[in-house]
């Protein structure tokens, strides 16, 4: 986080959402909070006693020793549930057969090839996970070791990482389209004693060389994996690999003859349970650290209470477990909650554009939960792929990893919604460890754009670069003033970053890294990292502003705004835009910049419009503005691009600069 983002302290906001959408009543009647009124109930309860409010749901945990104290704070250093002991494999698995569950369907996939479908039931979900368990325990991994997990979207990938859970080693999964040096950088840097990995998967009809790239990351020599001793292999393409004796052991010989029933380790209450690795705008990617009780509560109440999980409902969130989404969406929260899963393996334009309707039509899932970026391309895709599906099924529709659009958020309403699905529009990180501010779908009435409200225990504030709380409607910095059970407890080996990026900005408070705003009706609107800020003749705008303004044009399908040295102004706004229709030329880039200038104002009206086929994207879908300002600018990128998607968007935005 740039320090020169506090320059002025507030964000100016130019651009006002009014159009509100109550939630339907029928929703409401069935829902867990059904109005606002239980909604602020729950909220003041939880912060007029965090302790008691957490008691009450901490008792619901499989607790193996119990707690002694709920709460331990002397920011930045937290603990929860203070001396006891738990297991989170435990509590997405026994505790769910125990309460009856054993027969409920736990998971159901479908493979990127088409007719591959598998599906688990809780009872058959414990004994794989038990099998692995005790693979694991066989090759001498201990609880607090770190297990490296690189895999496709397979039950494999959920099943390694609450076998891991299980015995009380910390999972690190690193998503299945990094490189090489990316998987040695994270093996070197957590001290990884073992990886888990595939063969390959498939991606868009191709087989993923995920071993061969294990393989090149135990060689690497800027980060020798000298911790790793062992690599267990899933056959699941059956592509021919190397397997290196002594090292190497195919899952299949790892869990054959291991009992079905394997005994889940107690883990006090702070033990790690897993690593996640961010990038960082420079520099190496942080270790984002997660605890036991803390981490799978949170993830269980959130997925409750966001997504109103009943006891019949298929949960599809789209996400990658590479990413926190695929941790506490697909896996901990859904699990411990009891809930059905839907995980699909490939991507959404595979074998066509239609994939996911496709998918819905046939496995009927009820809650769908998916990135705005997904949301952009199936817009830009067109409606061929989704008129004549039968999508009737879905009565919950989500939002994670960015700020939606307004005009996106319309579509996706009507469109998948077909005007009946409420939308929880989610804002949280990888730090916060679930969704920490998003409407509540049977009782909050939604505005387009906005995350709307906090959820129970979760206590923000908006201040400028001083820490002093902003005039309402203000923009400034999101911080958070009291702990919750799913923060982050620090960056894997680094306390002095952990202080310095989180705390050291605004003192005893969690410095979140956006911006954000807040309207008369309370409601919060995320304005973009504090880096993404354009500061245009002594104004501070908002980038996602200027993107939702381009977006709500018919031509453009997706936006996004930088800001570049410019002599008199400071910065100009550079806009790269992707177009759904419509001739990429000068006369279109008058019309966006008249279109610009009655949304918002002169003042936010582009210096400069770029004409692009893609924007540069990391692989959990968010769009790399870094990238996009050094090409404005004209500089030579440098920082870390390990997540970024695709590298030719790169070459040939340069290319257009030359």
């Amino acid at each position: 986080m740039a320090d020169s983002a506090g320059v002025g302290g507030t964000v100016s906001s130019v651009m006002q959402e009014t159009r509100v959408f109550p939630p339907p009543a029928e929703f409401s009647r069935q829902a867990r909070i059904g109005s606002l009124e239980d909604y602020r109930r729950l909220y003041d309860e939880a912060a007029r006693d965090p302790e008691g409010f957490w008691h009450a749901r901490g008792q619901l945990l499989p607790w193996m020793k119990p707690y002694t104290k709920v709460l331990d704070w002397q920011s930045p250093t937290v603990r929860w549930f203070v001396d006891g002991q738990t297991n989170a494999s435990a509590a997405c698995l026994d505790q769910q057969i125990a309460a009856g569950r054993g027969d409920k369907t736990a998971i159901v996939w479908v493979g990127e090839p088409t007719g591959e479908r598998r599906t688990f039931t809780y009872r058959e979900l414990h004994a794989e996970v038990c099998r692995f368990a005790a693979g694991l325990r066989a090759l001498g991994i201990r609880p607090g070791d770190v297990v490296s997990i690189y895999m496709p979207m397979t039950p494999e990938l959920v099943i390694a990482m609450l076998g891991c859970a299980r015995i009380g080693a910390v999972h690190s999964v690193i998503f299945g389209g990094f490189s090489s040096e990316a998987i040695a950088d994270r093996n070197h840097d957590a001290q990884a004693v073992a990886v888990i990995t595939a063969d390959g998967g498939w991606r868009r009809g191709a087989p993923l060389p995920l071993k061969k790239n294990v393989d090149a990351a135990l060689q690497s020599a800027s980060h020798p994996s000298t911790t790793v001793k062992h690599v267990v292999v899933l056959q699941r393409t059956g592509q021919p690999v190397e397997m290196v004796a002594g090292r190497d052991i195919w899952w299949h010989d790892l869990v054959a003859g291991q009992p079905a029933d394997a005994p889940a380790e107690p883990m006090d209450s702070e033990a790690p349970l897993f690593i996640l690795y961010t990038s960082g705008s420079t520099g190496k990617p942080k270790g984002i650290k997660h605890t036991t009780a803390g981490y799978i509560l949170w993830a269980k109440t959130t997925a409750e209470w966001v997504f109103d999980l009943r006891e019949d409902d298929l949960f599809w969130c789209t996400a990658d477990c590479g990413w926190i989404t695929g941790h506490s969406y697909v896996t901990y929260g859904p699990l411990a909650a009891g809930a059905s899963i839907l995980i699909y393996e490939g991507a959404p334009n595979a074998p066509h554009e239609g994939r996911f309707w496709e998918i819905i039509e046939q496995e009927k899932p009820t809650i769908f939960y998916t990135a705005p970026t997904a949301i952009r391309s199936f817009m830009k895709w067109g409606m061929q792929h989704i008129d004549g599906r039968d999508l009737s099924s879905l009565r919950l529709l989500g939002t994670v990893g960015e700020g939606i659009n307004p005009e996106a958020w319309i579509w996706y309403h009507e469109v998948i919604g077909g005007k009946r699905c409420p939308i929880v529009d989610t804002w949280w990180q990888t730090e916060t460890g679930g969704i920490m501010m998003s409407p509540l779908p049977g009782c909050t009435p939604t505005k387009p754009g906005s995350c709307t409200l906090p959820l129970p225990g979760v206590v923000p504030q908006i201040v400028d670069a001083a820490g002093e709380p902003v005039e309402q409607g203000e923009g400034g910095w999101l911080v958070m003033q009291q702990p919750w059970p799913g923060m982050l407890r620090g960056i894997w080996g680094d306390d002095e970053r952990f202080v310095e990026t989180y705390w050291s900005k605004v003192p005893g408070k969690y410095l979140a890294g956006d911006n954000a705003r807040q309207d008369a009706d309370g409601y919060y609107w995320i304005m973009g990292r504090i880096d993404d800020v354009l500061n245009v003749a002594g104004h501070r705008l908002s980038t996602i502003e200027i993107e939702s303004a381009l977006v709500s044009h018919p031509a453009v399908a997706e936006a996004a705004a930088v800001g570049r040295p410019h002599d008199v102004k400071g910065e100009a706004v550079a806009v790269f835009v992707t177009l759904g229709s419509g001739e990429p030329n000068e006369a279109l880039k008058d019309v966006l910049r008249k279109h610009v200038r009655h949304q918002i104002g002169a003042l936010a009206v582009p210096d400069d419009i770029h004409f692009t086929d893609s924007l540069p994207k990391t692989r959990s879908g968010k769009i790399m503005r870094r990238l996009l300002r050094d090409i404005a600018a004209g500089k030579e990128t440098v920082g870390d691009t390990t997540t970024l998607e695709d590298y030719t968007v790169l070459a040939k935005l340069r290319g257009n600069e030359e």
